[in-house]
């Protein structure tokens, strides 16, 4: 019965899809989350990249002293920004990394299609992360930066993946063409 359904491409897929995510859930949460040093990683980068470019503009930051939180981002005059941990992106990573990885195609395409993913996904969160912050700071009303934040952003970002993900299944595997057996 099992060989039957790993016959099946789409259930093969599934079913490493479901396999590979189970490992990376019960990894972060048992060791990556709880010592927290990966997470602090790419919130650190996305405060340094994300205040670079904001300085860059003409913003004058908040600065550390002022900051309750090392995760807190934000243009002098506003409360800043916190960045938490489900919002570095290291999910979406894993759910990326996961997809190409259980999906079939050629190896050597993986080997650069996955970094080019994670690092496309960083800086479109980086660039979240700036518009979320210059949100703070032009529109204060705290249920704009909300509905930014959970539907605009959430949109763009998954939709982004979704792409890639589409993009993946196009280039990963070649379209064969269908040939008429008569």
């Amino acid at each position: 019965m099992i060989k039957k359904y790993w016959d099946d491409p789409l259930y093969r897929f599934l079913l490493k899809a479901v396999f590979v995510y189970a490992i990376w859930y019960l990894l972060y949460q048992q060791y990556l989350h709880p010592a927290g040093k990966l997470d602090l990683m790419v919130i650190r980068n996305l405060e340094s990249v994300s205040g670079f470019i904001l300085e860059s503009l003409g913003f004058s930051l908040i600065s550390e002293s002022e900051i309750s939180s090392i995760r807190t981002i934000g243009i002098d005059g506003t409360h800043g920004l916190w960045i938490g941990d489900p919002c570095n992106g290291l999910t979406l990573f894993a759910l990326f990394t996961g997809f190409v990885l259980v999906y079939p195609g050629d190896w050597k395409k993986k080997a650069w299609f996955i970094p080019f993913g994670i690092i496309t996904i960083h800086i479109l969160n980086i660039l979240r992360i700036i518009w979320l912050t210059l949100t703070v700071y032009f529109f204060p009303d705290p249920e704009i930066l909300d509905f930014n934040h959970t539907y605009t952003f959430t949109i763009l970002v998954y939709g982004y993946v979704f792409y890639l993900w589409y993009l993946w299944s196009r280039m990963g595997t070649p379209i064969k063409p269908i040939v008429d057996e008569e």
